[in-house]
């Protein structure tokens, strides 16, 4: 049984307030996988009692009080004060079994963690993101992730472009996404040793990074709407990937 009792709201050391994931199953997932340390959780009552806090100190409070300690109402009733993100070094996504993920400058935190989720989900090695010009793993990709970033190796690189560049010293190679050019992905000799590059919301991939691309890849429309969202389209160029597996 997880302990309960009663806590004030910590505070980290540089005084800006807690480090949190919330959502029962980015909870949960943050528990299971043991990644970074749990402070402490606050949960509803009804929640208290879940399995999976089963060890972790929990605060019973009101909905009110979590949504105040999350910021948002879309705590699902937990919320975990935790530590940063452990981000891993390049080298070891590079290094792992199966394709890999790149994000190109992506800027909305949810299409962040749903791709997070679709490369764990297919088994991929890891996801590669820039330190610039990406939301980086907030609570908020926790939470759209499902949990899944707490188990999928995720590095932050200084440029996209020199990463890709780098790549044929590890033997994979980049296929880089686009909606207008390249060859349907359906055609492309798909193998674990792939590295699928895909672009911001609306703009794509950049110039530079399209141009150090080994391939391009599209995904034919066949209706009106001319393009998938960005977590739809990695989850049909992913599973094609490993599908030979």
């Amino acid at each position: 049984m997880s302990s309960r009792r009663q806590g004030r709201r910590p505070r980290t050391p540089d005084g800006e307030g807690p480090v949190l994931v919330y959502g029962r199953n980015p909870v949960r997932e943050l528990i299971r996988a043991g990644r970074r340390p749990v402070g402490e959780v606050w949960a509803l009552e009804q929640a208290a009692d879940d399995p999976a806090l089963a060890g972790v100190n929990v605060v019973v409070k009101s909905r009110d009080a979590l949504a105040r300690l999350a910021g948002t109402g879309d705590h699902q009733g937990m919320v975990a004060i935790t530590e940063d993100y452990p981000y891993v070094d390049p080298q070891a996504v590079l290094e792992g079994s199966g394709p890999i993920m790149v994000l190109d400058e992506v800027q909305d935190p949810r299409n962040l963690g749903a791709v997070a989720r679709v490369a764990d989900s297919a088994g991929f090695a890891g996801l590669v993101i820039p330190t610039r010009g990406s939301p980086g793993i907030t609570p908020v990709a926790c939470k759209a992730s499902a949990g899944a970033v707490e188990h999928l190796p995720i590095a932050r690189v200084g440029s996209i472009v020199a990463f890709i560049n780098d790549l044929a010293g590890s033997g994979r190679w980049a296929a880089g996404a686009d909606a207008d050019q390249g060859t349907d992905y359906r055609e492309l000799p798909w193998d674990p040793s792939a590295v699928i590059v895909l672009g911001a919301e609306g703009a794509g991939l950049r110039p530079r990074v399209r141009e150090v691309c080994d391939r391009l890849v599209r995904i034919p429309m066949r209706g009106s709407v001319g393009s998938l969202n960005l977590s739809t389209a990695a989850a049909v160029l992913a599973f094609q990937a490993v599908a030979g597996d």
